[in-house]
């Protein structure tokens, strides 16, 4: 038996979920039943529709909505759900919650006080007058608070109301999703049996479990309740943006277990305070929650760094003591083809949902809280001390970043992303059939390129063998960051050592000492913090794991001195003579991020101001990102830029972002809406002029932080010879300036903060 036949054997089975039926099959890859022409069956085949078999499509339907067997929803492991009055129920919990009560009161009486400054009550020294007319306006002010909560609470609470909803929904939505995805949706039998577990123990001590799934495609949000439905667990209530609550949908959603919420709370106290009211209801409830770890959707098929707003509201419950414990279940959801790519939807593989171990928050803020106590801090704090916000952020960030860890442990790689991941790691324009099998042995070749389709991946026949090559190669980007996680410190090392190896010459010239080495993979994994999820061992720990693993691989050779401390890194023999192919596959994996953050740092350089201007330039930062993707695609058509993707729009968010977070850039937001953000290049960061030419100087904080990147970046036309390019680009940049309508936003919006700053300590409604 084969290595990969006995792995298959030894691990637990998938289970393959097709609307009614459940399954088993060998845990990866099983090769689908095919028709008589040779392709894959499909499911919707086996489904009764209505204008073939009127009968057979009635008769499934009664089963649903009458409640047969399983499609019941009866015995469900959890808290009990669509009953008639459960949102009342919840509803008459979240308005007489404490927190919520102490807030309006706080707010009536905030009010009360500008009132009496504002000459609106009678002075207190009228006495009983005064009394009376301040409770009476009082309770006005509570009466009305609570008609506003009471309003926000109904739009904002899910409503579990009805069992008939909830079949007929399953099988509505089981139809749409299976003429998509007619593989179905495979998840491992392990995993149920031990989330089944764990569920039933939840529910003896009344406790939530914390559904915390990455986001790739909107199939997520029924994913997860389809799953939940069929394997008898209790329906979470889904975290979803008001965005979606709109006629039809917006109820329909709202009856199958969404939430809605604001995508931003601004300074809305009482708002704020309604959320962590109903959160408080649903974990004290023991009621099951979803929430995307990520907030919004990954355009670029990785995972995004994780948004905390959520999750603070969680944290919070336990903290304060209202809720005594939750388990976190970090959920991984892969797709063949995500839905958002195709214009015509039809075969687009199968869906793969992994469960992580779920574990106790209680116990990873206990462990949290102990580590940080024993490590020797240059702050003095209390970690013991919850209430304080440094020691909460602390808290919060380790926990988002845990769970983007634990679902990248968890994730299964697609074909279609092994598949994409080989074809945008390639030296020449196309592979040989031979060849892509080679480079990916257990790969079943065949449908993955079926499933990623002529217009992602194009195929050439009429010459020796047929040669695959990326059409899209945009697209296609987005199946390839699917596997990056698992490569990303092998890619670092890989672009850190091209700083040599693109000089070319010998062996000699092309090594680089471990110090030098070092402080360029610390300077790159530092780049992309908000892009990857890297080790939780540390830098030097993982480093030393990479190399080590990398020498073992035949890919690097490394000198040692007498003490086994390493000296110098450079390329083995064997990988020079099978010309680069692994250490390229690594380059080239981190290659369009390295050329995305390029851009953006060189983006920036056209917001210095022009000689004689002491004002500073203000730009909008939507138009400071188009600006860069403008002057990315030039260089790309001209040559100086190697990778299209560089200049996806999510990627060079993030590079601004992390621009912001080093101080690079100074960012003004406004609490207005519609007044948009605006960044200007931080002083001490802003390149100089020639005093003469008025030209921008190769010189400077930030023209040497480009060029740090730009010493790995792959070499282009200009080769090597990055500060060619650099001064090209930097040419083309034209200094940025806002319009006269920006200029009076920002003057609006400037007098605004100030006016805000003189009522600071005043109270709004």
């Amino acid at each position: 038996m084969a290595p990969d036949d006995r792995d298959r054997h030894d691990s637990a089975p998938d289970l393959r979920i097709l609307g009614d039926r459940i399954t088993l099959q060998p845990s990866g890859f099983v090769e689908p039943p095919k028709d008589k022409d040779g392709k894959d069956e499909a499911l919707m085949k086996k489904v009764a529709r209505f204008r073939s078999e009127p009968l057979r499509f009635l008769r499934d339907v009664s089963l649903y909505v009458s409640g047969t067997g399983w499609r019941a929803y009866d015995d469900v492991i959890g808290q009990p759900i669509f009953y008639s009055g459960f949102s009342e129920h919840i509803k008459t919990q979240v308005m007489s919650a404490t927190v919520l009560q102490t807030k309006i009161a706080q707010l009536a009486d905030l009010r009360i006080s500008v009132e009496e400054q504002q000459g609106f009550l009678p002075p207190p020294s009228s006495g009983r007058e005064y009394e009376i007319k301040k409770a009476k306006r009082r309770a006005e002010l509570v009466q009305g608070l609570q008609e506003v909560a009471e309003h926000l609470t109904d739009n904002m609470i899910c409503k579990f109301e009805s069992k008939s909803f909830i079949r007929g929904a399953y099988y509505l939505v089981t139809q749409l999703l299976l003429r998509a995805y007619h593989q179905g949706i495979h998840v491992s039998s392990e995993e149920v049996l031990r989330l089944r577990n764990v569920a039933e123990e939840a529910e003896k001590k009344k406790q939530s479990i914390i559904f915390l799934p990455c986001h790739r495609s909107h199939v997520d949000y029924v994913a997860q309740q389809l799953l939940c439905y069929r394997l008898g667990l209790a329906l979470p209530v889904v975290v979803a943006g008001d965005n979606l609550n709109f006629p039809l949908v917006g109820s329909f959603l709202q009856h199958a277990g969404a939430m809605y919420i604001r995508r931003s709370f601004g300074d809305d106290q009482l708002y704020t305070t309604l959320v962590q009211a109903y959160i408080d209801v649903l974990l004290q409830g023991g009621y099951n929650l979803e929430c995307f770890i990520e907030g919004g959707r990954s355009r670029t098929g990785k995972l995004l760094p994780p948004k905390f707003g959520i999750l603070s509201f969680v944290l919070d419950s336990l903290l304060s003591g209202r809720v005594e414990d939750a388990i976190i279940c970090p959920v991984s959801t892969q797709y063949d083809k995500v839905i958002e790519t195709e214009g015509y939807v039809t075969e687009l593989g199968r869906v793969d949902v992994r469960f992580h171990e779920p574990w106790s928050l209680r116990g990873f803020i206990d462990d949290q809280i102990n580590r940080l106590s024993k490590v020797p801090s240059a702050i003095h704090i209390d970690w013991k001390d919850t209430k304080n916000q440094v020691v909460r952020q602390k808290l919060l960030r380790t926990l988002g970043y845990k769970v983007l860890a634990d679902i990248n442990d968890v994730s299964v790689v697609m074909p279609t992303a092994l598949i994409g991941t080989v074809l945008l790691t390639l030296r020449g324009r196309g592979v040989g059939r031979a060849e892509l099998i080679r480079r990916v042995e257990w790969l079943t070749e065949r449908r993955g390129l079926e499933v990623l389709g002529k217009d992602l991946v194009g195929v050439v026949e009429g010459l020796a063998e047929p040669t695959y090559y990326a059409v899209d190669r945009f697209q296609l980007s987005f199946y390839r960051n699917m596997t990056i996680h698992l490569f990303i410190s092998e890619a670092l090392v890989a672009a850190a050592l091209y700083t040599k190896v693109k000089q070319g010459g010998g062996p000699a010239i092309q090594d680089i000492p471990y110090q030098e080495l070092h402080d360029q993979v610390l300077f790159l994994s530092s780049l992309f913090r908000g892009e990857f999820i890297y080790s939780g061992e540390g830098l030097q720990v993982n480093l030393e794991r990479t190399l080590a693993g990398l020498e073992a691989d035949n890919i690097i050779m490394i000198e040692r001195d007498e003490q086994r401390n390493i000296t110098k890194i450079g390329l083995s023999d064997a990988e020079r003579a099978a010309g680069r192919e692994n250490y390229d596959f690594y380059c080239f994996l981190i290659w369009p991020f390295i050329e995305a953050s390029w851009l953006a740092a060189v983006s920036l350089m056209g917001l210095t101001p022009p000689l004689g201007q002491k004002d500073d330039v203000w730009i909008q930062v939507s138009r400071a990102q188009d600006s860069a993707q403008f002057l990315g695609k030039t260089l790309y058509h001209q040559g100086d830029l190697s990778y299209f993707e560089a200049v996806n729009k999510e990627t060079l968010k993030n590079s601004y972002q992390r621009f912001e977070e080093e101080g690079i850039i100074q960012v003004v937001k406004s609490k207005d809406s519609r007044i948009p953000p605006r960044l200007r290049v931080s002083p001490e960061w802003r390149p100089s002029r020639d005093e003469i030419t008025g030209n921008l100087t190769a010189s400077g904080k930030l023209w040497d932080f480009t060029e740090k990147i730009a010493s790995s970046r792959r070499e282009g036309k200009n080769r090597r010879d990055g500060a060619t390019v650099s001064t090209r680009a930097k040419g083309m940049n034209a200094p940025a300036r806002l319009s006269e309508e920006e200029e009076r936003l920002l003057d609006r919006s400037t007098k605004e903060r100030k006016r805000r700053r003189t009522l600071e300590n005043r109270a709004h409604l």
